[in-house]
């Protein structure tokens, strides 16, 4: 499969999002000016993200989480592992989200890069993303950033701060969602 092609101006956002194939899986990103395919993930990862989604979901009336959302959020088009939006904020019609998610959700895969997705993360904030997670099951810690302060380090049974109230997420409850089958 070819990729999209690498651009390096604004102007290219939208000739990235007319390319066939940048839905196909894994997704396409177009991040610091570049396409850049997301890494495969592996079991742990696809398990944690199906269940976070199932665990917030099940908890809130005024959001949804949803995985693997493209959002446009010029110059960039991201897309978080997980994305949590207000339910008034999602539109009627199929596509792309148009604009920042309210709380999004980063998986870190073992090859990728920390300053990958803290700048991916840190251009949300930048544009109204209330609360980001870079999840690193390898080392068992979350990275919490809320609005635009420094990001904070969790492990273990530390409380992880959420949106809408939602109660009872530590860290080793997060981890331990690896582990839960279907």
């Amino acid at each position: 499969m070819q990729s999209p092609p690498r651009t390096n101006t604004l102007d290219n956002l939208e000739a990235f999002l007319q390319q066939p194939n940048i839905e196909s899986s894994p997704a396409w990103e177009f991040i610091q000016g570049k396409a850049q395919q997301k890494p495969m993930p592996t079991l742990f990862h696809s398990r944690l993200q199906r269940n976070l989604v199932n665990q917030i979901n099940n908890r809130t009336q005024s959001y949804e989480a949803i995985q693997e959302l493209r959002c446009i959020v010029p110059p960039l088009s991201p897309v978080p592992d997980i994305a949590i939006i207000q339910q008034d904020r999602l539109s009627d019609e199929d596509g792309p989200f148009q604009g920042s998610p309210d709380w999004l959700i980063e998986i870190r895969s073992p090859n990728q890069s920390m300053l990958d997705l803290q700048s991916k993360i840190l251009h949300c904030l930048s544009n109204g993303t209330l609360l980001a997670w870079l999840i690193d099951i390898q080392r068992r810690q979350i990275w919490v950033w809320e609005k635009q302060e420094l990001p904070l380090i969790y492990a273990g049974n530390d409380q992880l701060p959420t949106l809408d109230n939602i109660s009872d997420f530590t860290v080793e409850t997060i981890i331990a969602l690896t582990q839960q089958q279907a």
